[in-house]
């Protein structure tokens, strides 16, 4: 306003010889005596609009109406709160691109016009387009690269969603159409699921904070078992929140499973990305998060039936079997088996006693062979047919005369025992014989028995 005073205070300058003109007079400073018409005022507020010129400005769309083939809407500041209303002409409008709408981020060239008429202060668009989506691209590009790097979209990360909770939570906008689906549908699955909703901007500068702010509310909760963050879908740009670094993190950190029901299917943001579970629409999520009762009802019944079927064909088969058993005979006459064993018990009995029977006898027969034997062989034996054995006090046996010298003091064995006898003079052995004579006793000629 310092040039508009400025202008005020020192208005054109007039030679004396000029003749005093109305604009000139009117143009002095205006007083309580000699104030300056309406017409005047505005037509010093145009001018000075008019200096400012075309000016490009960034901002969000929130209002977007066409009305004759003009466009009126309504710019609002990204970080600011602060909002000016646009006019874009049907001839200009023909020039910018056609998808624009509520929501978008532009760019837009703007001129200020006043309305001296009406003293209306518009915004004249020259020019409009999309703010650098590209730019926004690389960047979230870039970002998800740098979380997958880090490990926060793996899949060992992602927690197993509880099979009933007994308390959900709940991120939405407020009396949203995501709020309405995910509250009725799981209702409908299970009428005493519990819900703790806490809503929040799903889009513009404050989707973030509010968000993030939510969701660690949510997780400190101890009776929240699972949280949902559910929006209707939208354009690109109207998620941007919803792949903000700082809420991606806050989603990564969280101890409670996250369920992402965004509703964005070309364009997924990062949050999908990072939470366990991510539901197609805000109804999926319900449908997912809450089991059906009658589905389980009816699973149930079904395994009941499943397992009766089992038990009772089990039964049938274990009955058979009992049957098959007791026609076999050791079941059909307990008795049998003792006969049966009987019998054979009495079998081996009587083989048994026949086999050492025959085996006795064999072993006497051959001790009776070797007894033979033996004795045939024991000088025992001849000893009993009236043999002698002769033998010195040193108990050398005496084999020849030459060996028991007269005198020689000598030792009789015979069958009964032993005797002992003093060596004679030497005998000649009787003719015809082997030297001895049945029942003479071999000793040396001249021997004398001991007295």
């Amino acid at each position: 306003m310092s040039a508009l005073n400025t202008e005020w205070e020192h208005p054109v300058s007039q030679t004396s010889t000029a003749p005093t003109s109305t604009v000139a007079m009117q143009a002095a400073p205006p007083t309580v005596d000699a104030p300056w018409p309406v017409a005047l005022l505005n037509s010093k507020i145009k001018g000075w609009i008019d200096r400012l010129g075309t000016a490009w400005v960034e901002g969000e769309i929130t209002q977007w109406g066409i009305s004759g083939g003009n466009v009126y809407g309504k710019l609002k500041d990204l970080n600011e709160d602060a909002t000016i209303s646009f006019t874009i002409w049907s001839s200009v409008k023909a020039r910018i691109p056609a998808d624009l709408k509520q929501g978008d981020r532009v760019v837009a060239a703007i001129k200020p016009n006043f309305w001296v008429k009406g003293g209306t202060l518009t915004m004249q668009v020259y020019d409009m387009k999309h703010v650098g989506l590209g730019d926004l691209l690389e960047r979230l590009e870039r970002l998800r690269q740098q979380l997958a790097a880090e490990g926060l979209f793996a899949i060992e990360r992602k927690k197993r969603l509880p099979f009933l909770p007994h308390t959900i939570g709940l991120v939405t906008g407020k009396d949203s159409d995501a709020e309405k689906d995910v509250l009725r549908n799981a209702q409908l699955r299970w009428p005493q699921v519990r819900f703790r909703v806490l809503h929040a901007a799903v889009q513009g500068e404050r989707t973030v904070t509010e968000v993030v702010s939510a969701i660690r509310t949510l997780d400190a909760d101890p009776e929240v078992e699972v949280i949902i963050v559910a929006r209707g879908g939208g354009d690109f740009q109207n998620l941007l929140g919803f792949s903000d670094e700082r809420l991606v993190r806050a989603a990564a950190a969280a101890l409670t499973p996250i369920v992402s029901a965004i509703g964005h299917e070309a364009d997924r943001p990062l949050l999908d990305e990072v939470a366990d579970l991510r539901a197609s629409t805000p109804t999926d999520a319900a449908k997912r998060v809450v089991p059906d009762v009658a589905e389980e009802l009816a699973r149930v019944q079904q395994a009941r039936a499943r397992l009766g079927m089992r038990v009772t064909q089990r039964i049938a088969h274990e009955i058979d079997r009992i049957g098959h058993l007791r026609t076999r005979p050791v079941l059909a006459s307990p008795s049998w088996i003792v006969d049966s064993r009987a019998e054979e018990l009495t079998r081996f009995v009587a083989r048994g006693t026949e086999l050492v029977g025959r085996c006795v006898e064999r072993e006497t027969t051959r001790v009776a062979e070797l007894r033979g034997q033996l004795r045939a062989l024991s000088p025992q034996g001849t000893l009993d047919r009236g043999y002698a054995i002769v033998q010195t006090t040193a108990g050398h046996v005496v084999t020849d005369p030459a060996e028991a010298p007269e005198g020689t003091a000598l030792r009789l064995t015979v069958s009964g025992g032993s005797l002992g006898a003093t060596a004679g003079t030497e005998l000649p052995s009787p003719a015809g014989h082997d030297g001895f004579s049945t029942g003479e006793t071999a000793r040396p000629a001249g021997a004398q028995p001991a007295k």
